[in-house]
């Protein structure tokens, strides 16, 4: 949600995160009343504007999401009228009636979703506009995110929004939609449980948020084994959040965690849904990950991690998406069973895919430090600090460095 406040006039939290929550919703069900998306997102943020200059004195309403679709509804109809009377024609908006009452009772987050994943757009485009509609991200964020200018990525999403005009609202089925909505909730919850720039390692609103849009498609699609795979991926790993940070923020690896933190309850449906979706041929992305996922939570100590069992999924999933991100997992995989050197050997094709990313110089020096070799370790550690746009990744990596 985009709103402002001043130092003296700071937004209640508890409302900031109501309207945080229904946003998505608020504009689902205008853009599927009214079939305009860009006309639909500036009404809604007209309606969240009034919303926090009116509610703190007046009171919040009995039904917060009715009130927020009413107002951007009669914002959108308000701008119809001028626009016709300037132009001296009718518009077949200004003449419809405020939206029924189905549009107020019905969550329209999921079919917002899908529209903002449609065929015609660029993948590109559709995960900036899911995460600016959906997801709440501002513009200055996704383009931090995704590191370009604001105004390139100002553009790109509305250009979508044109695209979307007049496109079907409804959930369609089909194979291409179903595998762009999975990707770009996939991303979604990367960006909020490790975020890529900033002071914060994660933002739990955005997971938390991507968490339940894959839960709402798993409903709909429960047969089908990468959503079930993909639902089981996100809960193995939000399991971890509480043991992920210390109370300074600092990051905590995987291996240092205080394991009782986890939470328990995801991770006994996580690996239930895991295993549900291993069996589920044909294999694909998110099965494997989720399964993977699955082997590094179950046990109680991280000495008593599967490794070999991990090193050969992460070679199917590899020969599977072909993806260098993969690849550098395995090598770590690799050096965690066959020791430092045999994951060093793996690295070494990355550094033409992954020149100049932070993360081949922090498996570096990761796996160099097992080696004992300090000097390789300390300047990889350093090279991934200078190159990371996370300050909880780059303050990790330079602690590693110093204490070595």
């Amino acid at each position: 949600m985009a709103t402002s406040t001043t130092a003296d006039d700071a937004l209640d939290p508890a409302l900031e995160d109501l309207l945080r929550q229904l946003t998505p919703q608020v504009l689902g069900a205008v853009v599927r009343w009214s079939g305009d998306f860009a006309a639909a997102e500036d009404a809604v943020q007209e309606a969240l504007l009034a919303a926090v200059n009116t509610w703190p004195e007046n009171g919040t309403p009995d039904n917060p999401k009715a009130w927020l679709i009413q107002a951007a509804s009669r914002r959108l109809i308000d701008e119809v009228r001028q626009e016709q009377a300037r132009r001296r024609r009718e518009e077949k908006a200004a003449l419809r009636d405020l939206p029924p009452e189905d549009v107020e009772e019905r969550d329209d987050t999921l079919q917002l979703l899908f529209l903002c994943c449609h065929p015609e757009l660029t993948p590109a485009s559709a995960i900036a506009l899911t995460l600016r509609a959906v997801g709440g991200l501002t513009t200055a964020e996704i383009a931090a995110a995704y590191l370009v200018p604001e105004a390139t990525m100002a553009q790109r999403i509305s250009r979508a929004k044109q695209k979307l005009k007049g496109a079907a609202f409804e959930l369609d089925a089909g194979e291409e939609r179903l595998r762009n909505v999975l990707h770009v909730l996939y991303l979604m919850f990367n960006e909020g449980y490790m975020s890529t720039s900033g002071p914060e390692l994660e933002r739990s609103d955005l997971s938390g948020e991507a968490i339940r849009l894959t839960r709402a498609v798993h409903a709909l699609f429960q047969g089908d084994g990468q959503v079930t795979g993909l639902l089981a991926l996100m809960l193995l790993n939000d399991a971890r959040r509480p043991a992920r940070t210390g109370t300074a923020g600092e990051l905590i690896p995987l291996a240092e965690q205080d394991r009782t933190l986890w939470n328990k309850d995801y991770i006994t449906e996580g690996v239930a849904l895991a295993v549900e979706a291993f069996s589920t041929p044909p294999l694909g992305e998110y099965q494997l990950q989720a399964a993977i996922a699955a082997l590094y939570d179950e046990v109680d100590r991280a000495e008593d991690t599967d490794w070999p069992q991990i090193l050969a999924l992460y070679g199917l999933l590899e020969d599977l998406s072909g993806n260098p991100m993969v690849k550098l997992s395995r090598a770590i995989a690799a050096a965690m069973v066959d020791g430092p050197d045999a994951g060093l050997k793996l690295l070494e094709p990355l550094d033409e895919e992954l020149d100049g990313h932070y993360r081949l110089d922090a498996v570096r020096g990761h796996l160099y430090e097992m080696r004992g070799d300090r000097e390789a370790a300390i300047q990889h550690f350093r090279e991934a600090a200078r190159r990371t746009t996370s300050l909880p990744e780059r303050d990790y990596l330079a602690r590693k460095a110093a204490t070595l």
